[in-house]
């Protein structure tokens, strides 16, 4: 492994193709189109790892990461974030030279997009499913009737976009599968009235990782799957051997007589983000690197974090096991965010890995 001297992403290449692999070979399985999300990783060595499993069209969650992209030579993309006005001229440069998507969900939004983009571009529309975040709700026909009518020529209405982002409050994957069978139904309805031939493009990691029923699923949009996370294997969305990143850490000061360890990684590395396990907070699980990758050391986790500090706790027996000037590894609770924090990254060989920076 690389030399590590500050918070680094560390990529297990082989367990992300499998990711990958997976994923892209169910989607075709069910025969749906597959436009994996690239907000999970930010990266354009990682986006080349898809074009090897027959992925060809890809999702952004902003324009800015559409241009990266595209400079990074992918021509299919869709923006699934909703459509802002003031960044018009950007969408409409973007739409010269990909074949753009773009998402909308109000009749302003439309005929802003319409009467300033003229460029030949494709929407969608967003539909709310029960996450509540944004979009139209599913059961109201005659909003959403009424965006499905294009401005003008150079617009072409593709379809409907859905992130069924409530399923990450799940955990378990019979819990998903529940919550899946009622978007399901909701699909049903919205086919019901506007027509058989709807496109409907879905998007969220357990559903896509749990779920074997995809009726009326023209296309997935998931993006964790590629790395997975603490959270997902929560959820029961894959297991810890799925788990393709760990953020490398040098341990910085040892308390033993409290059972703690401080190292060099906060919350401006893995975020915010939390879970509850065994009654206690954790913001990451801890391993040891291998020769093979790395291995969990069981009750070890990170248990607190400030900007740039983290502690450590757990048995006596395992942080005494622990010295300054190691380098250790935390398992994220949720990978998108860590990876979009560490613009320090490499693969387990020691190949850094480009990605897109803020």
């Amino acid at each position: 492994m690389v030399n590590i001297e500050k918070p680094s992403l560390i990529i297990n290449e082989e367990i992300a193709r499998r990711n990958i692999e997976r994923m892209a070979g169910k989607a075709r399985k069910y025969q749906m189109a597959f436009r994996p999300h690239f907000k999970t990783h930010h990266s354009a060595d990682v986006g080349n790892w898809y074009r090897d499993y027959g992925v060809s069209t890809i999702t952004a969650s902003s324009v800015e990461m559409a241009q990266y992209f595209a400079q990074n030579g992918w021509s299919d993309i869709t923006i699934a974030f909703p459509y802002n006005p003031h960044q018009w001229s950007e969408i409409n440069e973007l739409a010269a030279k990909t074949r753009l998507g773009i998402l909308l969900e109000s009749d302003e939004a439309l005929r802003h997009a319409g009467k300033h983009i003229s460029n030949k571009i494709s929407y969608y529309i967003k539909i709310d499913v029960g996450y509540q975040r944004t979009g139209i709700a599913s059961n109201d026909i005659e909003k959403i009737t009424s965006l499905m009518q294009p401005p003008h020529s150079t617009f072409d209405f593709n379809g409907f976009i859905i992130h069924a982002g409530h399923t990450y409050g799940c955990r378990s994957a019979d819990a998903v599968k529940s919550l899946h069978n009622d978007i399901l139904e909701q699909y049903r309805m919205m086919k019901s009235h506007l027509g058989e031939d709807i496109f409907i493009s879905h998007g969220d990691t357990p559903t896509c990782s749990v779920c074997d029923d995809f009726e009326n699923i023209d296309e997935i949009r998931c993006g964790n799957f590629v790395y997975y996370d603490l959270m997902q294997k929560q959820i029961g969305s894959c297991s810890l051997e799925d788990i393709a990143v760990v953020v490398a850490v040098p341990v910085v000061a040892t308390h033993y007589e409290r059972n703690e360890i401080l190292i060099y990684g906060g919350a401006v590395h893995f975020s915010k983000d939390s879970l509850d396990a065994n009654g206690s907070k954790t913001f990451g699980r801890v391993v040891r690197f291998s020769d093979s990758g790395w291995e969990i050391t069981e009750g070890l986790y990170l248990k607190k974090m400030s900007q740039e500090h983290g502690t450590i706790g757990g048995p006596e027996h395992e942080i005494r096991k622990l010295h300054f000037g190691d380098v250790i590894g935390v398992l994220p609770v949720h990978s998108c965010l860590t990876a979009d924090l560490l613009s320090s990254q490499f693969t387990l060989d020691g190949k850094a890995i480009r990605k897109m920076l803020r």
